[in-house]
């Protein structure tokens, strides 16, 4: 460390950071100053070429003149105003702009003098001359003042008190990441250089910085030794080079940061986290046409029900930076609305919204809902989600996730909403629970009700009814991650139920504004599927989760195997074996040619299951639901008997 290998050059160094900064009046009378000196050595300068004597009380008066001047345009300009220890190139365009007018000035005065009174200051010529070496002297002046701090700030005191740290990336946003480190004081991090995909054996700098080939930099012993944590900006770097990057960070017990969003640098740069599992699994941002949404939004009634929840909290959200009419949200949980309502008017207060404590199993209560307000956009995200509890209550999975879909559904219709968006899952394909198969029969009727629409008035404006299907949300409600992070704090074990469990993944805020997309781009009757890119061993997201609390797996976290959960499957399907896709223009949305059904004879169907489970006779019921889905087979359930009837 510094203070040992030389304290005194530690000490001195930290003294020097110390120094106050120096007032405006002195900044203003040390550049002064500096312009006497210049002006006498231009002065000197051009009177030695023409063999001239200077007269003292002359000059004196000739620069009595040059600083009052110049005094007069300093002021103008501000350039007293820059600390000098942090100057910039507006200070250096404030200096120069100064003595520019200052010597632009002084060259009329002198032409005027030469007119009536036959007398010069200084030749054109001199002028020229000072005003270089007065600019020069200035802003080489703060440049040294700059340059002395910044090795006493960051080569000696920060080096000392902070650790080293590489950056991932070569591009612009790794440079601009690269000053702010530097430039902040309170970060316990030093840049000590750059790391580059790209093989390159130049022996490259960045900002005096060494640049290294990714490989090499986890075969070198010393520059592991000697480095604390690598920096990524998650938002440019695709999953598999992330994977890569965290695998070896973890190999070698480094720490992997993630920097903040661009437009939050300035405020979060000092915060700069270690990367967590929803970096690592999340992929790249899509790209939506979010132009085309508020424009389609603007100035319109939304409504979102299971607006309390994960999805449809984000998607209130991100809806909320839209010029909205009204915004409504509903949802049945009083605590978790309160917050969101707390939430949207500390973060978006030019937002109207109306907070609405209902359930969609009521359909009175969500006509008066639609009959006061009036939504043009319904986003539906009202649901019961969590297996195994629905597996134990199907009676309240058919209320809730078919009678509360129907409820919105046609109450859209009836009112003539210009859109009706249902958020469906994974687990309604190819069911092998009553959550899964629950959402597939409302998915069923949804669609056959859209058809019903487009038939009956197929030239005449129809509300737009559309279905989306995703998979697992990183940090929703029901999602293994926060359950993971649970066990992990309290010393384990991580409980997986099956070591090869497969599942997709992606973000809320990616998942939300796909949603917000297929909403837009929807015609009626189509299932929109996302695009959820890779599958992932469940077994391998407790592993990582446990290595980024800087703990081994099995050593010391346990990783223990519980067993499938009634109703739950190894692998995760987004289609049917016989549904195809069709593309759209978002490379990440795609339309599922999935079966219809006929709306007179599946409304009778649902008509019967609903009743049925008003009676809360569960085998009665999912019998029924076995009925209307023939795919639905259980797994890992005590309804497997039906299956074998």
């Amino acid at each position: 460390m510094l203070n040992k290998l030389n304290p005194v050059l530690y000490k001195t160094l930290t003294t020097l950071t110390s120094i106050p900064f120096l007032s405006k009046r002195l900044v203003f009378f040390a550049d002064l100053l500096i312009a006497a000196i210049a002006f006498f050595i231009s002065y000197r300068l051009c009177f030695e070429l023409i063999s001239a004597k200077i007269v003292i009380n002359i000059f004196l008066i000739k620069l009595l003149i040059y600083l009052v001047v110049t005094g007069v345009f300093f002021l103008t300009f501000k350039t007293q105003t820059g600390i000098l220890r942090y100057s910039t190139f507006l200070d250096a365009l404030r200096i120069f702009s100064a003595v520019f007018f200052a010597n632009l000035t002084m060259v009329v005065i002198n032409k005027l003098l030469s007119i009536f009174y036959e007398h010069s200051i200084l030749s054109w010529q001199g002028f020229f001359i000072n005003f270089v070496l007065t600019f020069s002297a200035i802003f080489f002046f703060r440049m040294a003042i700059r340059l002395i701090f910044d090795y006493a700030r960051i080569s000696g005191v920060k080096k000392h008190k902070s650790r080293p740290l590489l950056i991932y990336g070569t591009g612009s946003t790794s440079i601009g990441l690269a000053k702010l480190i530097t430039a902040s004081e309170n970060l316990s991090y030093h840049v000590t250089g750059f790391i580059s995909s790209a093989y390159d054996r130049s022996n490259k700098k960045i900002s005096n910085h060494p640049v290294y080939y990714r490989n090499d930099v986890f075969k070198d012993f010393s520059l592991l030794k000697n480095t604390r944590a690598i920096l990524i900006y998650p938002k440019e770097i695709d999953s598999s080079e992330k994977q890569f990057i965290a695998d070896k960070c973890l190999e070698y017990k480094i720490d992997l940061l993630s920097a903040p969003a661009i437009t939050n640098w300035k405020e979060s740069i000092r915060e700069l986290k270690k990367v967590n599992i929803e970096d690592l699994l999340g992929r790249l941002p899509n790209q939506i046409d979010i132009q085309s949404i508020g424009k389609n939004l603007k100035g319109k009634t939304v409504l979102v029900t299971g607006a309390a929840g994960s999805i449809g909290g984000e998607i209130v959200r991100q809806i909320s930076r839209f010029d909205l009419q009204l915004l409504l949200i509903c949802d049945v949980a009083e605590s978790p609305l309160h917050g969101l309502t707390l939430e949207l008017q500390d973060n978006f207060p030019e937002t109207r919204f109306v907070p609405v404590i209902g359930n969609v199993r009521d359909y009175a209560q969500m006509k008066l809902i639609f009959e006061k307000y009036k939504p043009d956009y319904v986003y539906h995200a009202a649901a019961y989600k969590h297996v195994p509890l629905m597996e134990m209550h199907p009676c309240e999975a058919i209320l809730t996730n078919v009678l509360g879909s129907r409820n919105i559904a046609d109450l859209s219709v009836l009112y003539q909403a210009e859109a009706f968006v249902m958020i469906s899952t994974d687990k309604a394909v190819n069911p092998t629970n009553v959550m899964g198969a629950s959402k597939r029969i409302a998915e069923m009727y949804i669609q056959s009700l859209s058809k019903k629409i487009k038939k009956q008035s197929p030239d005449s404006p129809h509300t737009r009814i559309i279905t989306t299907r995703f998979g697992n949300v990183l940090g929703s409600n029901g999602s293994v991650i926060p359950r993971f992070e649970e066990q992990i704090k309290h010393g384990g074990p991580v409980t997986v139920t099956h070591p090869d469990v497969i599942r997709y993944f992606m973000t809320i805020p990616e998942a939300c504004r796909l949603v917000l997309e297929a909403g837009n781009l929807g015609e009626g009757g189509e299932v929109f599927i996302f695009d959820m890119g890779e599958s992932i061993k469940i077994k391998d997201v407790a592993e990582k989760m446990i290595r980024l609390s800087g703990l081994e797996p099995y050593r010391d976290i346990k990783i223990e195997y519980t067993g499938l959960r009634p109703g739950e499957k190894l692998h995760e399907e987004l289609l049917y074996d016989k549904e195809t896709v069709k593309p759209t223009h978002n490379p990440k949305i795609m339309i599922g040619a999935v079966r219809e059904y006929d709306y007179e004879s599946l409304a009778a169907h649902l008509k019967l299951l609903i009743e049925t489970a008003r009676t809360f006779d569960s085998i009665e019921v999912v019998g029924l639901m076995k009925k209307t889905v023939p795919e639905f087979i259980s797994q890992n359930s005590p309804y497997e008997k039906l299956d074998r009837k």
